[in-house]
C-alpha cells in the first residue's frame, strides 16, 4: 500500500450496528473479525485472541479502568498485541479517538505503529478505509488518529488520547510516567496500557506501579503478572509454560531451551521467566542468599560477636550489624534505620548511639568496626565508653580493605559457611548489590548514583564478617612459663 493519505475514501464506514457497546468485547470481536496476523506463526492469516490474550483485554478495557499494566517476558507477542489493540480503537473506539503509543525513543515507537499499519494493509476492508501516513494512521470516517511518539516529557503534553499505550515501562522515567498520566481523564472512557517485561532494577517507575497493583486498593488499575514462580530451577518447564502463555504456540520450547543456555541466569530470568531479580550484574548470583537463612538460631547473651557500623552523615540509611565469632558465624541486625521516604528526615542519632550501649551491654563485643564518615564524635563516644582498643576504625572507601573483605563473604556464601538471620531488610540491601570490578577485586555498590536503593546493611554484613573471621582465626597468645 503507498504511504500517503487516499484521494478520496468512497467505500462507506464499516457497519458495526448491533454491536455490542462493552469496551472489551467490542475490541476482541473486531480483531477476531478484521484483523490480520503480520508475521510468525500464523502470519498472512486472520489474527484470534488466545484465551489468554482476551483476559488482558477483558482486564484492561473493563468498566472503570484507567491504568493497565502488563507483565510479560519476552517473545509473547507484546507489540502485536498492542498494536491489534492500536488497530481497534481506531474503528471501534470512541468518537475521534486518538492512539498514543510511547516507548524510549522514536525507532521503539515506530515498531508499534509499522506493525499497525502492515496489519491494516493486510486487510482490505480497514485498508480502503484508512489512510496511512509515515508517522501516523488516521481513519477519516471517525477523525480517528494513531501517532508514535518518543518517551520525551515536552512531547507528551497537550493530546487527548482515548487509548495510550506505553511500550517497555521499565525504561520509562518518572518524568515522562507523570507526562503520560497527566493527561488521563479529559475523555469519559479513555485507558493508560504499559506492557513491559520487567526491568532489571526495581528502582524504576515499573516495580512501583507493580507494588501499587498487587495491593489491590485501586479499583481503576488492572495489573496482570506472567512470571515463574519465585525460587524455580530455570529449567523447570512448567515454571516456563506459567511465564510464557505463547509456549508451543507461536513460541517454540526448543527456542527458549536455547536462550536458557546462552543467557546468564539473571537476565534469563528477568527476559524469559519475567522475574524481578536483583540485577544482572548482582553481587550474589539469584537465590544464594536467601538459601543462608537461619530464622531459628538466637544469638544468646554475651556471646561472644563483632559488630560493624556503616553510618548515614543526615538523611540515608544507617546500619549496625553483628556477626558471631567462632565456627558457624551467624550475622544478624542488630539495628537499621531507614528514611521512610521523607525529605526532612534525619537518622535519629541519640537512638543509634543508645543501641550500641545496648548492643555492647548485651553480647560479648570483641569489637566494633564503624565508617567514621559523619560519625567520628559519636565514634569517640564510643570508644571512650566502652574501650579504645574495641572501637576500630574502618573506612568503607578504602578499596584495599573493603575488596579482600567482599571477596570473604561472597566465598563463605558460594561454600554456604555463613548463616544469617533472614532479616527481610538486609536481604534487600544485599539483593541491591551491583558487583563492582577493580584491579583489588569486587567491591559493591549502588546500581547507579543517587539511587534510592540502599546497600548499608550488606556493607555491614561484609565488614562483620571480615572482623569476625580475623578474630576467629587470630592465634591466642600464650604465656610463657619457666621451668626450674
Amino acid at each position: 500500500m503507498r504511504a500517503g493519505p487516499k484521494g478520496n475514501i468512497e467505500v462507506a464506514p464499516l457497519d458495526f450496528s448491533g454491536w455490542t457497546t462493552a469496551r472489551a468485547e467490542r475490541r476482541i470481536r473486531f480483531v477476531d473479525e478484521y484483523v490480520v496476523t503480520p508475521k510468525g506463526v500464523g502470519a498472512l492469516e486472520p489474527m484470534r485472541f488466545r484465551p489468554w490474550q482476551r483476559e488482558i483485554v477483558s482486564g484492561a478495557f473493563a468498566d472503570g479502568i484507567r491504568t493497565a499494566l502488563v507483565s510479560l517476558p519476552r517473545a509473547n507477542g507484546k507489540t502485536a498485541l498492542a498494536a491489534a489493540l492500536a488497530v481497534a480503537e481506531l474503528f471501534v473506539g470512541p468518537p475521534s479517538a486518538e492512539v498514543l503509543v510511547v516507548a524510549s525513543d522514536q525507532r521503539q515507537a515506530n515498531i508499534a505503529l509499522r506493525m499497525a499499519k502492515r496489519m491494516i494493509e493486510l486487510s482490505p476492508e480497514l485498508a480502503e478505509r484508512a489512510q496511512v501516513f509515515s508517522d501516523k494512521i488516521v481513519v477519516p470516517h471517525n477523525d480517528a488518529t494513531m501517532i508514535a511518539l518518543p518517551a520525551d516529557p515536552g512531547a507528551l503534553h497537550g493530546w487527548d488520547p482515548s487509548l495510550l499505550i506505553v511500550d517497555e515501562l521499565h525504561v520509562v522515567s518518572e518524568a515522562v510516567w507523570e507526562a503520560v498520566t497527566s493527561v488521563q481523564g479529559k475523555r469519559p472512557e479513555s485507558l493508560t496500557l504499559a506492557i513491559s517485561t520487567p526491568s532489571t532494577s526495581p528502582d524504576c517507575v515499573m516495580w512501583r506501579l507493580i507494588e501499587h497493583g498487587r495491593r489491590g486498593d485501586d479499583s481503576a488499575f488492572f495489573l496482570r503478572e506472567f512470571q515463574a514462580p519465585d525460587g524455580c530451577a530455570t529449567d523447570d518447564e512448567a515454571a516456563w509454560a506459567e511465564a510464557n502463555p505463547a509456549l508451543d504456540d507461536f513460541l517454540s520450547r526448543d527456542g527458549l531451551a536455547s536462550a536458557r543456555r546462552t543467557l546468564r541466569e539473571p537476565v534469563f530470568r528477568q527476559l524469559r521467566l519475567g522475574q524481578w531479580v536483583s540485577g544482572s550484574e548482582s553481587w550474589l548470583p539469584f537465590g544464594t542468599w536467601d538459601a543462608l537463612a537461619d530464622t531459628e538460631r538466637r544469638v544468646e547473651k554475651k556471646a561472644r560477636v563483632v559488630l560493624a557500623f556503616d553510618g548515614s552523615a543526615s538523611g540515608d540509611s544507617t546500619a549496625l550489624i553483628g556477626c558471631t565469632v567462632g565456627d558457624n558465624p551467624h550475622l544478624f541486625v542488630e539495628g537499621l534505620w531507614e528514611n521512610p521516604g521523607d525529605p526532612r528526615w534525619r537518622v535519629p542519632r541519640s537512638d543509634v548511639s543508645n543501641a550500641v550501649d545496648v548492643a555492647f551491654q548485651k553480647y560479648d563485643v570483641l569489637e566494633l568496626a564503624a565508617d567514621p564518615w559523619g560519625w567520628n564524635s559519636e565514634i569517640e563516644a564510643w570508644a571512650a565508653r566502652h574501650g579504645e582498643k574495641r572501637v576500630l576504625m574502618w573506612n568503607t572507601a578504602a578499596a584495599n580493605r573493603m575488596a579482600p573483605a567482599t571477596d570473604r563473604l561472597y566465598t563463605a556464601t558460594q561454600e554456604q559457611t555463613v548463616t544469617h538471620d533472614g532479616n527481610k531488610d538486609l536481604a534487600a540491601h544485599v539483593a541491591h548489590c551491583i558487583a563492582k570490578r577493580t584491579p583489588m577485586g569486587d567491591l559493591v555498590s549502588k546500581d547507579k548514583k543517587g539511587s534510592p536503593r540502599k546497600i548499608d546493611a550488606a556493607v555491614g554484613a561484609i565488614i562483620a564478617f571480615d572482623r569476625a573471621s580475623f578474630h576467629t582465626n587470630k592465634p591466642t597468645k600464650r604465656r610463657a612459663v619457666s621451668f626450674r
